[in-house]
C-alpha cells in the first residue's frame, strides 16, 4: 500500500505513532510558501501531529486526488474537524513526499486554511498582481 494511504489512515485513526513512523528519521519537511515552517525529524513530526489531534480531536482526511510517479507520491486533500474551543477547522492543499526504503524522506507541502470569506478573484488579482491602472 502507498505510503500515503497508509498516512490517511493514520491521521484519520488521529494516532500520532503511526503517523510518525511512515516518516525517515531524518525527513526532511518544506512548506514553500511559508519556507521558516521548514524542518528535520521524525520526532518533530510525532510532536506537531500529537498537537494537531489535541487540538482537532475530530480531525478527518480526505483524498481528493492521488498519484505515484516513480518514488514521489503526490496526493490533494481536504482536511476537517473541530478546534477543541468548538470552532471549525477546515485546510485544503496538496503535498508532494519522496520514498524510499517504504519510508517519507521528504515532504513538500502546500496546505492552507480556507478562507470562505476571503477576496473575489477581481479582488486578489489586484491585491496579489498589482496591475496598472487602466
Amino acid at each position: 500500500m502507498a505510503v500515503t494511504l497508509r498516512l490517511l489512515d493514520a491521521i484519520n485513526a488521529h494516532h500520532p505513532d503511526a503517523f510518525a513512523a511512515l516518516v525517515a528519521e531524518d525527513y526532511r519537511s518544506e512548506q514553500p510558501a511559508h519556507p521558516s515552517r521548514a524542518f528535520r525529524g521524525r520526532a518533530q513530526v510525532h510532536e506537531n501531529w500529537s498537537a494537531v489531534f489535541a487540538g482537532i480531536p475530530d480531525i478527518r482526511a480526505e483524498l481528493l486526488a492521488f498519484a505515484v510517479d516513480g518514488d514521489v507520491e503526490l496526493a490533494e486533500w481536504v482536511w476537517r474537524g473541530t478546534h477543541v474551543d468548538g470552532s471549525p477547522f477546515h485546510m485544503r492543499g496538496a503535498t508532494a513526499f519522496g520514498i524510499a526504503d517504504g519510508l517519507i524522506q521528504w515532504g513538500r507541502l502546500y496546505m492552507e486554511p480556507v478562507d470562505d470569506d476571503g477576496a473575489d478573484i477581481h479582488q486578489m488579482v489586484q491585491e496579489t498582481y498589482r496591475p496598472p491602472a487602466t
